[in-house]
């Protein structure tokens, strides 16, 4: 399988569309603008999900924060050149816990 996804440094910006962008900023407080953040700050942890991936399309998981700190995950998609963020929500406490440890130097 060629998967693109953990490869984004060729995107050319993101995929939104009102059912994605709006159901983050409902649920999780989440504006798109605050989600797109994560993708351009260090560090960045881009892990595959194996699990929700299939044959045709890879999906992802980027750990990482916002411009005020604020530690973020977001479940995304690369297609074609677009980053499709998926969903998007604050870390939970277990991954809390792998990013610190994971990005301590």
């Amino acid at each position: 399988m060629n998967y693109v996804c953990l490869d984004i440094e060729d995107a050319e910006g993101f995929d939104w569309d009102d059912g994605n962008s709006l159901k983050n900023e409902r649920k999780h407080n989440l504006s798109w603008q605050t989600i797109e953040e994560l993708f351009f700050n260090e560090p960045l942890i881009l892990l595959k999900d194996e699990k929700h991936s299939s044959a045709t399309e890879c999906r992802c998981a980027a750990l990482g924060s916002t411009d005020d700190g604020v530690l973020i995950t977001a479940i995304f998609t690369k297609r074609e050149t677009k980053i499709r963020v998926i969903s998007a929500r604050p870390m939970s406490k277990k991954e809390r816990v792998f990013y610190e440890k994971t990005t301590r130097i």
